[in-house]
C-alpha cells in the first residue's frame, strides 16, 4: 500500500508531517493491506466564511478493481482533522471489507471439521 500526504500552501509541517501520517495510517489500516493499493491524504485550510481557521484532511482509499473511498474531516488543528478523518475511514473500510468478508468474526457450522474428519 503507497501513502501519499499532500498539503496546501497555508499548511505547515512538511516532511515532519508526512512521516507521522504516513507511519500513523500504514499501521492503523494495516489489516486492510491486501485491499488497498493507494491511500491520499490531503490537508487545507477551509475557512470559508468562519472566523476561526478551519483544518481539512480528506483521505482517499484506493482498492485494487474498485471505487475509491473518501472521508472528509475538519477541527482546529491538523492533528485533530487528521485524528478525526483516519478514524472515519478506519470505520467506511471496515464496513466495507472486514465485516463484508468475515461474517460475525468468527467460524460458522459449515466451515467447521466435523467429528468423523478429524479422527
Amino acid at each position: 500500500m503507497q501513502i501519499q500526504v499532500n498539503t496546501d500552501h497555508n499548511i505547515h509541517g512538511g516532511e515532519k508531517l508526512a512521516a507521522y501520517v504516513t507511519t500513523e495510517l500504514a499501521a492503523s489500516l494495516s489489516r486492510f493491506d491486501r485491499w488497498l493499493t493507494r491511500v491520499e491524504v490531503h490537508f487545507s485550510l477551509d475557512a470559508a466564511g468562519r472566523a476561526d481557521d478551519d483544518k481539512r484532511c480528506v483521505i482517499e482509499a484506493r482498492p485494487a478493481g474498485t471505487q475509491s473511498v473518501a472521508v472528509t474531516h475538519h477541527a482546529g488543528s491538523v492533528d485533530d482533522a487528521y485524528n478525526g478523518a483516519a478514524h472515519k475511514l478506519e470505520k467506511v473500510l471496515d464496513t466495507k471489507y472486514s465485516r463484508a468478508h468475515d461474517h460475525k468474526g468468527g467460524n460458522t457450522i459449515r466451515h467447521m471439521e466435523s467429528l468423523d474428519d478429524a479422527n
